[in-house]
């Protein structure tokens, strides 16, 4: 049995980092230690806990089974922890100059980041924010460590285990050009089946069910262009006569500046719910709740 009595606390500290880093030099820098010193705490954690722990690899260290086993559990006391030693202490955003990381698609970042980096940039001066892509398996993983604060979208791999809050719900429309052939009066099923398409994929978003909704429809349609992506879309109908599938939210942000035509779509679409979410963790953490509470004021519907 292994007992805390026989385990320093500062090797886990090291654990923790090393989870999330893979490499010894980054936890060696953000602790102050030397890179030796790293190797030395987890000789030590390795005897103590009777595991291997990390194994080296041609990408950095891999956690062993156990180490993923404990990953949760070990981070989750380390943050109770640091979280009760400085309860006293408040997210104060305008002197705070935290960075918050945020899991979002192209189509978040066009919607969400003009308005919220307007608000930080008065409200929030020195607090910073990046995003990423969701990677899969590894959002789940990024999320427990902290490395990601908030993912945004529709993440339904994310429903069981996290906090989860609704921001809006997202319809899609076709998009056209104002003097395309179609473009007065309703888009008819038959019209839609006539025009050639881009076909946006979006297999890394939740976005990529429209495509199989569509290819489901029975309605055979005329690809010419194929898209990873959402984003170009706009700017590709602008100039030809093709007819694109996207979310209501982009098609209304760039239908004025790039005169653009929004159509109902004649395929019934369920609508996208778009959540924001959080592990157990980062519950209770100030600055999270702070920037989760902001961004569920100014996008929520």
């Amino acid at each position: 049995m292994i007992r805390l009595q026989d385990i320093d606390l500062n090797l886990l500290v090291v654990f923790q980092l090393m989870y999330r880093e893979r490499k010894t030099g980054p936890v060696a820098e953000q602790l102050g230690l030397t890179q030796p010193a790293v190797s030395n705490a987890l000789a030590r954690l390795r005897k103590a806990l009777n595991d291997e722990l990390f194994e080296r690899t041609a990408r950095g260290m891999r956690p062993t089974p156990f180490a993923d086993s404990i990953a949760e559990s070990v981070g989750y006391a380390l943050s109770t922890l640091q979280d009760g030693l400085n309860y006293k202490e408040r997210f104060d955003p305008l002197t705070s100059d935290r960075s918050f990381c945020i899991n979002m698609t192209d189509l978040g970042e066009m919607y969400l980041l003009p308005q919220l980096m307007a608000h930080l940039a008065q409200y929030a001066p020195n607090v910073t924010v990046s995003t990423v892509r969701d990677h899969g398996h590894t959002l789940k993983e990024e999320l427990e460590t902290g490395s990601i604060d908030l993912a945004i979208g529709l993440l339904p791999q994310l429903e069981a285990g996290f906090y989860q809050r609704r921001l809006f719900d997202q319809d899609y429309v076709c998009l056209m050009r104002k003097d395309h052939p179609f473009a007065k009066g309703e888009l008819s099923l038959e019209e839609f089946a006539k025009s050639e398409h881009i076909i946006i994929e979006a297999h890394d978003t939740g976005h990529g069910r429209v495509e199989k909704i569509l290819t489901k429809s029975g309605i055979a349609r005329v690809s010419k262009l194929k898209l990873p992506h959402f984003i170009s879309a706009p700017y590709i109908v602008a100039n030809t006569d093709l007819i694109a599938t996207v979310t209501e939210k982009l098609a209304l942000q760039t239908a004025e500046t790039l005169s653009l035509e929004i159509k109902k779509h004649p395929i019934e679409i369920p609508p996208a719910q778009i959540n924001m979410f959080w592990h157990r963790r980062f519950h209770q953490d100030s600055g999270n709740v702070w920037f989760r509470n902001l961004i569920f004021e100014m996008f929520s519907e």
